[in-house]
């Protein structure tokens, strides 16, 4: 899914205050993302950001509501490509319905998973779920980590993976959703490609907890209420990116939803509109196919988004 095109969310220095008793980091930048009004809900992009373009593999980082559409109205993103990444759409609420140019038509709700491979190219659009008739909430988180050089031309391919097959637990009086990799000793069943680590942190109001950093690199999004990381406030909307490993101490007075994500960097990549590659000649011919309708056809859904500005 993509809203719009790349822009650069503005970003501002870490205090650099000591850290957490038990931690090894701090917060090294702060992201504020750029909102886009796109009339029926709004979208607030994180990653890219004009001083971090990737974290990790992740390279797309979108938070989308929450919302509340009318009867009869919903998302509504027509068929487009993509290539040389993976998406994973992850919902608090509401309800999508995924078609792709693969034969998949796949609905997604709270709390599950919908992860497409685009490698070489894949076309698929987001639709309104079977709540349509009725008054209703979307609000989630849309990402796309980068693929390793040597599999962006793999298969296109679409994995749906049900909320009750994440691992969960509590420690400290924060709940943890493991939606990719490995943490804690447990591991996620969610594929990936590159060391990735992506997970839902719920913080109870009153809660201390340190929470650890396992990866090369890391970032925590406040999505709902606000933390204090490390002893400095981070309230919602606010990306942080933390330096070191070890662990990071959360605390909040309110209860708080949160994402933690990280993992191994991967190299530059290029992106325009929905195309991601380390090769800007592979761009190229991207938005020569898509122009010239050589990218597959989501069957039953055939309407068209041009190139932007064309």
């Amino acid at each position: 899914m993509t809203y719009f095109n790349c822009d650069d969310a503005p970003c501002s220095e870490g205090t650099g205050a000591p850290t957490g008793a038990q931690g090894a980091a701090q917060i090294s930048l702060r992201i504020e993302p750029r909102e886009k009004d796109l009339g029926e809900f709004s979208v607030r992009r994180v990653l890219p950001a004009a001083r971090r373009r990737m974290l990790g593999p992740f390279v797309f980082f979108d938070h989308m509501g929450p919302a509340e559409f009318p009867p009869g109205r919903g998302i509504d993103v027509r068929p487009h490509p993509h290539i040389g990444i993976a998406t994973i759409t992850y919902l608090f609420e509401g309800e999508i319905l995924h078609r792709d140019s693969l034969g998949v038509v796949q609905p997604i709700h709270p709390g599950a998973i919908n992860l497409m491979t685009a490698g070489r190219g894949i076309v698929h659009s987001e639709r309104p779920g079977q709540d349509l008739d009725q008054t209703s909430q979307l609000h989630g988180i849309q990402s796309w980590i980068a693929l390793p050089a040597d599999e962006q031309e793999i298969a296109p391919a679409f994995d749906h993976y049900p909320a009750s097959e994440l691992p969960e637990w509590e420690n400290g009086g924060v709940r943890y959703r493991l939606i990719m990799g490995e943490l804690a000793g447990h591991q996620s069943p969610v594929k990936t490609f590159s060391r990735t680590l992506y997970v839902d942190l719920g913080v109870d109001a009153g809660a201390r907890s340190t929470v650890p950093l396992t990866e090369q690199e890391h970032a925590l999004y406040v999505a709902e209420g606000a933390l204090s990381v490390d002893g400095e406030p981070v309230p919602a909307g606010v990306m942080v990116v933390l330096e070191g490993q070890g662990a990071v101490e959360l605390a909040a007075e309110v209860a708080t939803c949160a994402l933690l994500i990280g993992g191994d960097p991967l190299g530059e990549r290029h992106m325009y509109w929905n195309f991601v590659s380390d090769s800007l000649e592979r761009i190229e011919k991207a938005k020569s196919d898509w122009r010239n309708g050589e990218f597959p056809k989501v069957p039953g859904d055939d309407e068209f988004i041009p190139l932007p500005g064309e």
